[in-house]
């Protein structure tokens, strides 16, 4: 009931305001699981990409966000809950770990999941290496990976920044990658690896960033 509400009130106020341009939009499949991958540049990410999908996206968010005490407390985690946004520690490497069956059983209802596979976001704009979480979803939920190019979105909040801002947000969809079939029988491992990196390719040949080349470390404040 919360997510239907927000997701009728909010998209269309967002897409007003800010007015972004989104192509390839018909490369998002209308039913079935699917694992939406992108860069990731601001804090706002996770609510760009839903406002602009026209199903449901499910995010991870930092458990910070849900236990809030007191009316300014509720009303964030009723912002998040209705966002479709679903709670994780990130500083509990069970809790992580965990995170990744919780985004396997979105998958297995056949409902699409957002991942950055940064880790966090980028702070100097360069797109940084790839985590294996998403192609270990993807190789296991047997679900295309669409490739999702954000920018301008680092303008909306910058870190700092008490308001949204106007800024000009481009979202861009490439075509879907399929790793169904393709790593059978091929080391667990390497063929994380090998799909973590077709996917990050295929981000970054929307995005136009420049490679990092490195993992983006979280720092203790994010």
């Amino acid at each position: 009931m919360l997510y239907t509400v927000m997701h009728t009130l909010v998209p269309p106020v967002a897409r007003t305001v800010w007015r972004p341009t989104v192509t390839g939009l018909e490369h998002v499949p209308d039913t079935g699981g699917v694992i939406l991958a992108s860069n990731h540049l601001s804090f706002v990410d996770s609510v760009v990409i839903p406002c602009v999908v026209p199903r449901k996206v499910v995010f991870l968010a930092k458990s910070d966000y849900f236990t809030g005490s007191g009316v300014k407390g509720a009303a964030q985690r009723a912002w998040f809950e209705g966002l479709g946004m679903l709670p994780v520690d990130r500083d509990d490497t069970k809790a992580a770990i965990a995170s990744l069956d919780t985004a396997l059983e979105v998958l297995g209802r056949g409902e699409a999941f957002g991942i950055y596979p940064e880790g966090t976001r980028s702070r100097d704009g360069r797109l940084y290496r790839g985590r294996t979480g998403v192609a270990h979803l993807a190789l296991t939920a047997r679900v295309p990976v669409v490739p999702v190019g954000l920018a301008g979105t680092e303008h909306i909040q910058p870190v700092g920044a008490r308001l949204p801002r106007l800024a000009d947000v481009t979202v861009t969809f490439g075509e879907p990658l399929d790793f169904a079939g393709r790593y059978d029988g091929v080391p667990s491992g390497r063929a994380r690896r090998e799909a973590t990196d077709e996917i990050m390719a295929a981000i970054g040949s929307i995005t136009g960033q420049e490679p990092a080349g490195v993992y983006n470390e979280r720092p203790p404040d994010l």
